[in-house]
């Protein structure tokens, strides 16, 4: 067997096993970034802004029963604000950001919120403004919403809000952050680029000195698509990943005015508008390494044909 072909085989072998190589890491270190790039918008954001919906909804039924001062009068009104407030706690269930926790945290801000409507209802009957029973009913309610507990307190309305709030922006922050394993593949990802790149690079100088051929032209389309698409993918990550931290900056605030929820909500939508087409392209990491080692084997084999009865040289 002359050396040429054994030389050929040889590079041969490298360049398939180093793009294989290449293109799981890609494909495990791409999906590792952008498979929390579609929850985080269209879940863990949305569920977010629906427990600060469902606060100022609270917080604005609350002030209808103080505004109706001695009057004792549960206007409409009220029901409309406690009705948003169920509708925005469904919605977040609906998102399931931080799983069974989550769900049952809900389930149990739905029984408080009853009750703290009983409590309002049942102040709502009583028209003797100097009714004992009265100022009763409202303490209890206030005691329920929790609009003046301390820190740290667990069992009315508004503390189990910010404590839900706060699990779900813990998880929004977990997706968006670039873990040491994300960069430790990244980091796999560039080595075996580079290796790639230059084994290529030094097949076609082969190629070129042994053969008296300027280019080998399938090995150069191999070398093309993949010195291209490693570095288009790394930039959509590093665009993503700042869409992501930006998405967690905005929601980090809760915003006390309701009229800005909406606005978020955009600012969020705009940032992370392409989230599912870039974690789409995890399937065109593999297509493409199929490609470039289809490309290597196409442009090699058959010079490895020619020399594979030739005596040595």
């Amino acid at each position: 067997m002359s050396t040429t072909h054994r030389e050929l085989v040889r590079r041969l072998r490298l360049l398939i096993a180093l793009a294989l190589a290449t293109t799981l890491a890609l494909f495990v270190a791409y999906r590792g970034v952008h498979d929390d790039t579609v929850p985080l918008a269209s879940s863990t954001t949305p569920g977010i802004l629906a427990v600060d919906t469902a606060r100022h909804a609270m917080r604005q039924a609350h002030e209808e029963i103080r505004d109706s001062g001695h009057r004792a009068d549960v206007s409409g009104e009220f029901h409309t604000w406690t009705s948003v407030a169920h509708q925005s706690l469904a919605l977040a269930a609906s998102e399931n950001v931080t799983g069974v926790a989550g769900r049952h945290d809900l389930q149990t801000l739905t029984g408080l919120i009853a009750v703290y409507s009983g409590w309002v209802e049942r102040w709502g009957r009583e028209s003797d403004a100097d009714s004992p029973l009265r100022a009763a009913y409202l303490h209890y309610a206030e005691q329920v919403l929790g609009l003046d507990s301390a820190p740290g307190t667990d069992g009315d309305i508004m503390s189990r809000l910010d404590a839900l709030r706060a699990e779900q922006l813990a998880e929004a922050r977990r997706q968006a952050a670039f873990s040491w394993q994300q960069w430790l593949w990244w980091s796999v990802v560039a080595a075996l680029y580079a290796a790639l790149c230059l084994a290529m690079l030094e097949t076609q100088r082969f190629l070129r000195r042994r053969f008296r051929k300027p280019v080998q032209v399938r090995l150069l389309a191999a070398t093309a698509v993949c010195a291209l698409g490693v570095p288009l993918l790394a930039w959509l990550t590093l665009r993503a990943h700042g869409a992501m931290a930006d998405t967690v900056g905005w929601i980090r605030v809760r915003r006390q005015d309701p009229d800005l929820v909406p606005e978020v909500a955009d600012n969020v939508e705009g940032a992370l508008a392409d989230a599912g087409w870039w974690a789409s392209l995890s399937e065109w990491v593999l297509w493409g390494g199929a490609v470039v080692m289809a490309l290597t084997l196409w442009g090699l084999w058959p010079r490895i044909a020619e020399y594979r009865f030739r005596g040595a040289r």
